[in-house]
């Protein structure tokens, strides 16, 4: 589970902006009435699900890919060599592309509060730091500054935490970050972080192999059909079939931590579906089914693993290709589920709706005149009354985070006829 992210100088995000999952104390009758939009963790009531708001190029997306990028770090960072050059940019104005971009996150893993931190340039890593509470209080298990010395021991500062913790300091490089060594070396606390984040923090839709999706698919099978068939599709069985096992496991490219539906199945799996109109006639899953039941039967495949194991999914423009009442399901699903969680982007407006989601769970995703991404929520707007139509207020610009268009009918017509 997420308590907290906060990130500076990734792409249009300068100063530092604020992901809370924490909620915050609100005692409207709407807020009360939205129980199942929270859950507790250690006298802690943490947000099941954060929506972003924005308008185009506002950065909201930004905030997605940083958190990828970032995760995409802790999982390969181990293979980079002396050439690499990290695949982000700084915020390319008033010199903070020379700058350090950092990164930071709050997080429990099997029930202990975790918080990592780490700051780069392009060409190195520059500051990393691991802490936890094991008994409620805050405890040092590392610390690293590459600016403080030439030597690892005046780089370096550790608790007891970790075995021989220098060994592995001495194997890892300033492209590499301490973590991703720490887990390929066997160090537990190395892999109890590095499989949060490749276990539990899920980063789109579709982002494991061939063999994971047989899995998924076999365990969740009856799950999988009877929540398409809520989802008003007539799709009533599903069958999927091994053609060859993979050489190795696959993985999403790094740059996205995506991977196309073609990418998954070809040369892989044969995907058979079977309709309400002629249940004994298959369907080619790829070729037959429309984009839209395609993307939803991998969602849902993967939604239901999230839910049920209490884990983390991150989307970008989550109504892409889907109906807004799809999406409403899928809010719904996270709702009824226990402790997993939502952090999505989306531009459908029929879901800023109080009765839906608490004033902490909406964000809106704002671009300064700098060019600098700006990051808050509806709940740092105190004079905000639940009476008021917060659909209405957004679109009419109330909390900035709106395009700016000059759309009369005579530029329209300049830029038809010139």
């Amino acid at each position: 589970m997420v308590l907290e992210i906060r990130i500076s100088n990734f792409f249009s995000i300068r100063d530092e902006v604020a992901l809370d999952f924490r909620a915050a104390n609100i005692k409207s009758a709407n807020a009360m009435a939205l129980a199942d939009n929270i859950f507790e963790q250690d006298k802690t009531n943490v947000l099941k699900t954060i929506a972003i708001y924005g308008a185009n190029a506002s950065g909201k997306s930004n905030i997605i890919k940083t958190i990828r990028f970032c995760h995409a770090m802790v999982f390969e960072s181990h293979l980079h060599n002396e050439n690499t050059v990290y695949n982000f940019q700084p915020f390319k104005f008033k010199g903070y592309e020379n700058k350090p971009s950092s990164y930071f996150i709050r997080f429990l893993s099997n029930g202990i509060e975790y918080e990592y931190a780490f700051s780069l340039s392009r060409q190195r890593i520059i500051t990393e730091s691991l802490y936890y509470y094991p008994k409620g209080r805050i405890t040092k298990i590392f610390t690293r500054d590459e600016r403080l010395g030439k030597t690892k021991k005046e780089k370096y500062s550790f608790g007891d935490q970790i075995k021989r913790p220098f060994d592995v300091a001495e194997n890892t490089s300033d492209k590499t970050l301490y973590i991703s060594r720490a887990s390929q070396m066997d160090r537990e606390i190395g892999k109890e972080i590095f499989n949060y984040f490749h276990d539990q923090f899920i980063l789109d839709y579709v982002g494991f192999g061939a063999s994971a999706i047989e899995t998924l698919s076999k365990q969740n099978r009856q799950q999988l059909i009877e929540a398409i068939k809520i989802a008003d599709s007539d799709i009533v069985d599903v069958q999927i079939k091994v053609l060859k096992k993979p050489g190795k496991h696959f993985k999403a490219d790094a740059k996205t931590m995506t991977l196309s539906v073609e990418d998954v199945v070809q040369d892989y799996l044969q995907i058979k579906t079977y309709h309400k109109a002629a249940p004994s006639v298959a369907f080619d899953f790829i070729t037959e089914e429309s984009q839209g039941t395609i993307k939803l039967f991998f969602i849902m495949l993967t939604i239901l693993d999230v839910v049920k194991n209490n884990k983390v999914l991150l989307i970008d423009e989550i109504e892409d290709s889907l109906h807004p009442k799809i999406i409403d399901y899928l809010f719904k699903i996270f709702r009824t589920g226990g402790n997993a969680q939502l952090l999505c982007t989306t531009h459908n407006t029929s879901f800023l709706d109080l009765k839906k989601f608490r004033k902490d769970q909406i964000y809106f995703a704002n671009k300064k005149s700098d060019g600098s991404t700006d990051l808050y929520s509806l709940y740092d707007y105190s004079d905000f009354r639940d009476t008021m139509d917060l659909e209405k207020a957004y679109l009419q610009g109330r909390f900035d985070a709106v395009p700016i268009l000059n759309d009369s009918q005579e530029k329209i017509k300049t830029l038809l006829h010139g």
